[in-house]
């Protein structure tokens, strides 16, 4: 059985159902799809996708990249984008696992490994061939959900090897430039963060600048250079997906639900609503429930 196949049968073995199921390793979520997915917004966190069965198409902007078996999906920084499955069946599913990037680790292995980060064109959204080392690393840190007893030990080292694996992989340059502190994609990064932290409460752009070490000119030209929107436009998708969230999942009503992330115009959330997930609220979640699949982000 050839490492991807082994890492296919262990996702399938430990993901409950369709959707995104996480595990006992805190970076680490599983995926599975029986069926091709309709077109899903969500904002995905910096983060690696390895697809052991299956592929999947995700878009930002007029840029699209497809990944399955052989290619990995790499985003270095929270990015807001359209996914679907466009491979997948109840015979054959898809497969996917999910490793969140611990920015904290990267930039200690930058330090422990030395070496400049310089200035890249590269994407913050990138697939690339897998390779033998890293695929094994990620089965060997899945497999660990048949030994929880080893979790605690065992999944900050494989993680950190998954991490060195991609510094020193294609895309290295560019994890090293968004880790770099001063750098305009580490201070966009901490922008993000700090726009998630209080997506719900009126964004200041003089305030998220001030945080991200940056003019408020040089923020609006570099967030829109790198995720493609607007800070005020990124809060926004933050705004709607959490609203989509509480409402599939809670039973939250639309106006409820507007009002928890935000919104003091019931008019202006399921026009806004209706404008990003093609539906008003109520149609959309019925239609999610009718079809969970359609609904999967990642």
């Amino acid at each position: 059985m050839d490492r991807v196949t082994e890492l296919a049968a262990v996702i399938d073995r430990h993901v409950g159902g369709t959707g995104i199921c996480t595990t006992a390793m805190p970076h680490v979520s599983l995926i599975r799809a029986d069926q091709p997915s309709t077109p899903t917004p969500a904002v995905y966190e910096a983060s690696l996708c390895l697809i052991a069965q299956g592929s999947k198409r995700v878009s930002i902007g007029d840029h699209s990249v497809v990944y399955d078996a052989a290619h990995y999906l790499l985003v270095s920084v929270d990015l807001p984008l359209v996914g679907h499955v466009i491979d997948a069946s109840p015979d054959r599913p898809y497969l996917c696992c999910k490793i969140d990037l611990d920015p904290a680790i990267l930039a200690d292995l930058i330090v422990t490994e030395g070496g400049v980060a310089h200035r890249t064109d590269l994407p913050v959204l990138g697939v690339h061939p897998i390779d033998a080392d890293l695929i094994d690393a990620a089965c060997r840190l899945v497999g660990l959900l048949d030994r929880p007893e080893t979790i605690r030990t065992l999944a900050p080292l494989i993680e950190r090897e998954i991490l060195y694996r991609l510094l020193t992989g294609p895309h290295g340059p560019m994890l090293r430039h968004v880790a770099t502190a001063g750098s305009h994609l580490n201070q966009i990064s901490r922008a993000i963060a700090a726009i998630r932290r209080r997506f719900d409460t009126p964004i200041r752009i003089d305030e998220v600048a001030a945080e991200a070490g940056m003019s408020t000119s040089s923020l609006h030209a570099h967030f829109k250079a790198i995720t493609r929107l607007t800070p005020l436009e990124y809060q926004k998708q933050l705004r709607l997906q959490e609203a989509r969230r509480l409402m599939l999942a809670g039973g939250t009503t639309a106006s409820a639900a507007g009002f928890a992330v935000g919104y003091e115009s019931q008019s202006q959330f399921s026009r806004e609503y209706r404008r990003l997930f093609g539906a008003p609220p109520r149609l959309d979640i019925d239609r999610l429930r009718a079809a969970p699949a359609a609904g999967m982000a990642l």
